[in-house]
Order: C-alpha cells, then sequence, then structure tokens
C-alpha cells in the first residue's frame, strides 16, 4: 500500500469529526435526546439526556468517501448497500423514538421485513451485479473454501441478520461499539490486503469515521450514535466478511458480537422457561459485567482487547 491509500482514513475522520461536533447541539435543540429505563443500570440514568442519532456522522464521514472512490472502485458498493441500507432502518427506528415520542420505534414485523428486504437487495447486487461467488473460506483450513449450494442464500441471510443484531446490542457502554468495530475494520483492512480483494477504502473510511466519533462517543459519552449507527455498523461487517468470503470467520473476530446476541437469546428463553429465573443479572452481557462492578471503561478495554486479539488470531488463519 502507498501514502495514497491512506486518504479515506482521514477523509473519514475530518467529515466526522466536524459533522459529530456540529449534531451534538443541533440534536440537543431539538431535543433527540437519550431515554434512560429505570429499571436498568442505575448509573445510565446520569446519561438521560444525552443526545443520539450521533450514527449520522459515522455515516457521513463513509458516505464522503464512497462518493469519492466507488466510480473507480465499484466492489465498495455492496458493501455500501448493507451499510447505508441498515443505518437507514436504523434512522426510522431512531426517528420514531426520539422525534416523535413513539416508545417502540419500528414494530419488530416492521424492522423485520425492512431488514429482509435490504439483505436482499444486497445479495442480489452480490450475485447479479458484481458476480461476487458465495464461497466462504473455511478457518484453520488456509484459503480452502467451502460453497453450500442452494443453501448459500438463506444461510446469508441468518448469517446477516445475526450478525447486525450482534453489533447492535453491543452498543450500550460509551464506546464500545465504536471500538469494538474500529478493530474489526482493521482486520478487514488487513485481511483485504492480503486476499487482494481491493476493498481497504471503504474499511479504512470506517475505522475514520469511528476515530473521529470516538473523540466524543469515549466515556462519558457526549452523543450516542443510536441505532442509525449501530444497525449501520452490523451492515458493513456482515457486508464486509461476505465481500472477503469469510462470514464463517465473524464468531471468531465478532466473538463479541456474538456473545452479545447469545447472552439476550439465553436470558429470554430462559426466562421463559423458568418463568421468571436468570442466568445473567443482565443482558446484553455487558450490562452484566457493569453489575459485577466493571466499569464502561474496563469493558470498552477489555472487550476490545479480546476483540484485538481474536482479529490477529483470524488474520493468521488466512496468512500462508
Amino acid at each position: 500500500m502507498q501514502w495514497r491509500d491512506f486518504l479515506p482514513l482521514f477523509i473519514a475522520f475530518a467529515v466526522s469529526t466536524a459533522v459529530t461536533a456540529y449534531l451534538i447541539p443541533f440534536l440537543k435543540k431539538v431535543k433527540t435526546t437519550q431515554t434512560e429505563r429505570e429499571e436498568g443500570v442505575k448509573s445510565h440514568l446520569a446519561k438521560a439526556g444525552t443526545p443520539t442519532m450521533g450514527g449520522i456522522a459515522i455515516l457521513a464521514g463513509i458516505l464522503v468517501v464512497v462518493v469519492i472512490y466507488a466510480p473507480q472502485i465499484p466492489m465498495i458498493i455492496p458493501v455500501m448497500i448493507l451499510t447505508i441500507g441498515f443505518g437507514i432502518i436504523g434512522f426510522l427506528d431512531d426517528y420514531l423514538k426520539v422525534i416523535l415520542r413513539r416508545s417502540d420505534g419500528l414494530l419488530p414485523w416492521q424492522k423485520l421485513l425492512l431488514e429482509f428486504a435490504v439483505t436482499t437487495l444486497y445479495l442480489i447486487y452480490l450475485e447479479r451485479i458484481s458476480h461476487a461467488a458465495l464461497d466462504m473460506i473455511i478457518p484453520f483450513a488456509g484459503l480452502r473454501t467451502i460453497n453450500i449450494g442452494p443453501l448459500a442464500f438463506p444461510f446469508a441471510y441468518i448469517v446477516i441478520l445475526a450478525t447486525v443484531n450482534g453489533v447492535n446490542f453491543t452498543d450500550g457502554v460509551d464506546g464500545l461499539a465504536s471500538s469494538v468495530t474500529m478493530a474489526a475494520a482493521l482486520f478487514f483492512t488487513c485481511a483485504s490486503v492480503i486476499l487482494k480483494a481491493g476493498i481497504t477504502s471503504i474499511t479504512l473510511a470506517v475505522m475514520g469515521a469511528l476515530m473521529g466519533f470516538l473523540v466524543f462517543n469515549a466515556h462519558p459519552a457526549k452523543i450516542f450514535m443510536g441505532d442509525t449507527g449501530s444497525l449501520a455498523l452490523g451492515g458493513f461487517v456482515a457486508g464486509t466478511a461476505y465481500m472477503l468470503h469469510m462470514p464463517l470467520f465473524i464468531p471468531i473476530f465478532g466473538f463479541i458480537y456474538a456473545f452479545e446476541l447469545l447472552s439476550v437469546v439465553m436470558q429470554v428463553s430462559y426466562f421463559k422457561i423458568t418463568h421468571g429465573k436468570r442466568i445473567f443479572r443482565m443482558t446484553p452481557i455487558h450490562h452484566h459485567f457493569e453489575l459485577c462492578g466493571w466499569s464502561e471503561t474496563q469493558i470498552v478495554f477489555r472487550f476490545t482487547i479480546l476483540t484485538i486479539l481474536l482479529c490477529a488470531l483470524s488474520l493468521g488463519c488466512i496468512l500462508n
């Protein structure tokens, strides 16, 4: 890589930082502020009134890079379909919650229908326009791949929707989703170089946009990304993994996402089966650790370090 290849990182960082700085007073003015649940972690009650929907700044940083680079690098377009598509769904959900004050936001069936529609658009573009195969690299097997034929599309729906919701659940502690996904984006950048996938412009753009947002989102956060940001980041992770033929690696480098999602599934299932008993003190799992005495900074640091280690392990799997 040459120095020019890193320009998307700096462009996205500058745009994201500037837009976030503008958004904070603007969102406060229009009263798009966070409402914390009384039954949640008590320390989070102090966050009530913090502006949300900051994911707009992350998307702005990424979009500027895409406008500049997509004409020359069309491989990044499928990733953007999933990133922007899920970001729009998140924006609609946030808008209903914080602007129209509809506590539930999008109804579950509405959100699922929209997520299916965006995923379908992505998969059609991937196969019909990008002509990208759905072969998947097998972890710990060099660069050997597997193609599951007609099951590839149903499997893709499961992987993409699970990943997006896992990233969404990870957003709940100041800087957590941003830091973990920044590590994932760095992994994707390295993997893109090794596999000669040609999508480093988008992976570096996401890194830069998250860095710019973290300037204001690190604890104590002055702004939250909301579903606008977390769903968009979920789309980015899933979309990039498929472009690199690495969806089977998501449970490895994305262990935190999987852990967050699985903790919720386990808690809800056990609660229903036992008529009120719980496995964890609270889910998603980062709240359990908060109630065990971990500070928000400790959770972010430890979860990010674990992600970096697992990204390194994943990277080792594709090195010959």
